[in-house]
Order: structure tokens, then C-alpha cells, then sequence
């Protein structure tokens, strides 16, 4: 069990290094889901009242787990396409042909992406006081472990692709019309209560939304009525855990398989 996990922290010490050297990647993957925040909370928050949110909140609130969703799904994809040139590089190539298994392989590269996002994500949890939410200690180590649950099942995503596509353009290409759509029918953008029954069967289908959900309880751990959630936080909870061992799964059975798209 020792030589795994030393096989797996040098792959996610390698994540973190690459990461940091590229400020340009770390800068888009805070600035991009900020501004979509900046920008949609304020121009909606005079207008869009969400359903199911308790009197005096707004909407900027009701988007800021999303926004933190998003901004783990930006850091996986931006993390786990490096994945892509490390197979044309070679440099997987000669990981591959070393006495290391592939499972510890994707879980080195899944706890490095994993990591990046966690690392943003805290710095964006602190602005939670700026709409209106005063997280107590207990909410904020319960949203920080929701968070990883989220991020891990994100860059497992991205793994398992990175595994199969050639090119980074196809991989960018892919990943983008593959999670901003899930990510908009997390209960993420717009509320479940009230919407279409095709929204709202499409959204409870959705393995993000328990995600989602879960986040949104834990930020209001100590005002459970002002979370706006509406699915409980255990089910949640359990649903975003198997859902993360899933991906997990299939990244490790592409890392295998090696085939391509």
C-alpha cells in the first residue's frame, strides 16, 4: 500500500507543479466562472426571483453554488488535458512500461486535479460573506469535503476522455459540449421547483444536481430553511460519493483499454 500511494503522490506532485508554472491556467480557471457569476448575478438579481428561496434572498445566492460547481468542472478540464500531450509526448508511454498499475496511475492524475480545483474553490468559498452567506466553521470543512467529492468525480470525467481522445482541440471540444450542458441542468443556473416536467425529470437524472444539492446544504448548514435545496442532504450526499467511485471506474477502464475516439 506504501509503494502505491508514493507512485501516486509523484504523479500529483507532478499535476501541481505543471499547474503552478502555467499562471495563465490557474488565472482561467478562477476568472472564468467568476465573471459568470459577476455578470448573471447581477444582471438577473433584479429580475429573477429563484423559487423555493426563502424571503430576502437573491439570486446571486442561489447561483453561488453553482458558480463554485462550475469552477471545479473549468479546473478539471483545464487539469486533466494535459493528459492528452502526455500520451503524444510519450511521457505516459514510459510511465506505462513501469511496475506501476494503471489505478494508481489515474488516481495520482485524479487527486492532482482534484487538488487544483480544491485549492481555487477554498479561495472562492471566502466570498461567500460578499452575498450574504456567513458560513460557520462546521459549513465550511462540510462544503470543502462536498467540494472534493464534486471535484474528484470532475477530473475522473475528464480522465476517462483524456484517455480515449487524440488531440486537445478534440478534448477541449468534447468536454465543453459534454459538462456545461450537464452543469446547466444541475438545479445550478435555474431552479427545479417550477419548471417543465422534462427539466425537472432531465435534472433529478442528472448525477451533478445531487452534487449541487449536497453543496448547497452544506453552505447553510446552520440555516438549513435558506438553502433553497430541495433534494435531502443525505441522499445527495450518497448519490455524489457513487457517482465519483463511478467515474472513477470507468477512467481506470479507459486508462486500461487504451482505445481512442
Amino acid at each position: 500500500m506504501g509503494e502505491i500511494l508514493l507512485q501516486a503522490e509523484t504523479l500529483w506532485e507532478r499535476e501541481i507543479v505543471r499547474f503552478i508554472r502555467q499562471p495563465i491556467r490557474v488565472m482561467s480557471a478562477i476568472l472564468t466562472p467568476l465573471v459568470f457569476w459577476l455578470l448573471l448575478g447581477a444582471g438577473l438579481q433584479a429580475s429573477f426571483k429563484p423559487s423555493g428561496m426563502p424571503s430576502g434572498s437573491n439570486y446571486a445566492q442561489y447561483f453561488y453554488p453553482g458558480v463554485i460547481v462550475l469552477m471545479l468542472l473549468f479546473t478539471a478540464i483545464f487539469a486533466t488535458a494535459s493528459t492528452v500531450d502526455d500520451r503524444r509526448q510519450g511521457f505516459l508511454q514510459g510511465v506505462l512500461v513501469a511496475p506501476i498499475s494503471r489505478a494508481t496511475i489515474v488516481l495520482g492524475q485524479a487527486f492532482g486535479g482534484t487538488t487544483l480545483a480544491m485549492m481555487q474553490g477554498v479561495i472562492f468559498l471566502a466570498l461567500a460573506p460578499l452575498v450574504g452567506i456567513h458560513l460557520s466553521i462546521e459549513a465550511f470543512v462540510v462544503s470543502i469535503a462536498v467540494m472534493a467529492i464534486v471535484a474528484f468525480a470532475m477530473t475522473s470525467i475528464g480522465l476517462m476522455m483524456a484517455w480515449r481522445i487524440e488531440t486537445t482541440q478534440g478534448f477541449h471540444g468534447f468536454m465543453n459540449m459534454l459538462l456545461l450542458p450537464i452543469w446547466m441542468l444541475s438545479g445550478s443556473v435555474f431552479p427545479v421547483a417550477g419548471a417543465p416536467v422534462w427539466f425537472q425529470w432531465t435534472t433529478r437524472l442528472n448525477p451533478v444536481t445531487y452534487g449541487t444539492e449536497a453543496l448547497r446544504h452544506a453552505l447553510y448548514l446552520a440555516e438549513p430553511a435558506s438553502s433553497g435545496a430541495t433534494m435531502p442532504m443525505g441522499s445527495s450526499l450518497a448519490v455524489a460519493v457513487a457517482f465519483a467511485a463511478f467515474t472513477f471506474i470507468l477512467a481506470t477502464r479507459a486508462a486500461r483499454t487504451g482505445s481512442t475516439i
